[in-house]
């Protein structure tokens, strides 16, 4: 059985000491941002984050509202990415069997530009970033290495709430039915996002929009075959020539 996440933002106080274990752990540099009027610190994604707590704030009625959703690659039961990246040459993404890690390889590194954003755009959560130093994209890794040694990922690891947890797929949907039970009791519209298709299950107490607009699927994850790729990009390439 492969491993998962169940992330519940119903406990996340945005402390972001996931997102700071997580550049820690792999000695990620700092990003020069500037303030555009909200918390959320870098503004996305992007080489040097593989993690990030997204804020929004909610106005309803006159009582304010945060949602924070701690956004990393969702390492997708059939990652689309795979999918897309077979099409260019097969192996430039893995999954790791023992944990359904899904990883991009050096192979990468010798996509063109074009390919990389044809991988780029197959991800339904709009997470691969293109980093210049490996001339690949960057991504969460789930902490292949730490979980291969028995160790925590270094975000469940620092986490003080909760909201990070980490182990068998089975005892994360366990866990995640477990606790929507009892958040249903004062949220009845809380609901366990793409929970068949992905290895990071986030528990949400309201509607995913109100999170982040890549907080669920923006494509069916599971229409991730190589062969459909395969005739999509095959379209594309014959309109463009005509």
């Amino acid at each position: 059985m492969s491993k998962a996440f169940l992330i519940d933002t119903t406990r996340c106080t945005a402390c972001r000491g996931c997102q700071l274990a997580c550049k820690e752990w792999y000695e990620l540099p700092a990003n020069k941002t500037k303030q555009v009027g909200t918390h959320q610190n870098p503004p996305d994604l992007n080489a040097n984050n593989y993690k990030l707590v997204r804020f929004n704030e909610h106005l309803d009625g006159e009582t304010i509202t945060w949602n924070f959703f701690p956004d990393q690659c969702r390492h997708c039961i059939e990652p689309p990415c795979q999918g897309a990246a077979d099409t260019v040459e097969e192996g430039a993404v893995i999954k790791d069997e023992a944990t359904g890690a899904v990883i991009f390889t050096d192979k990468m590194a010798q996509f063109s530009t074009e390919d990389l954003d044809y991988v780029r755009e197959s991800c339904p959560y709009d997470i691969p970033r293109w980093d210049a130093k490996t001339k690949r994209p960057a991504k969460c890794v789930m902490c292949i290495d730490r979980v291969r040694e028995g160790m925590l990922p270094a975000c469940v690891l620092a986490c003080p709430t909760g909201t990070m947890n980490f182990g068998e797929r089975s005892e994360m949907l366990a866990l995640a039915k477990e606790r929507l039970a009892k958040v249903k009791k004062d949220h009845p519209n809380a609901m366990l996002a793409d929970q068949e298709d992905v290895s990071v299950i986030y528990l949400l107490a309201e509607a995913p929009e109100r999170y982040h607009t890549k907080a669920v699927a923006q494509a069916p994850a599971r229409n991730t075959r190589k062969q459909l790729f395969a005739s999509v990009r095959s379209s594309l390439t014959s309109v463009s020539k005509s």
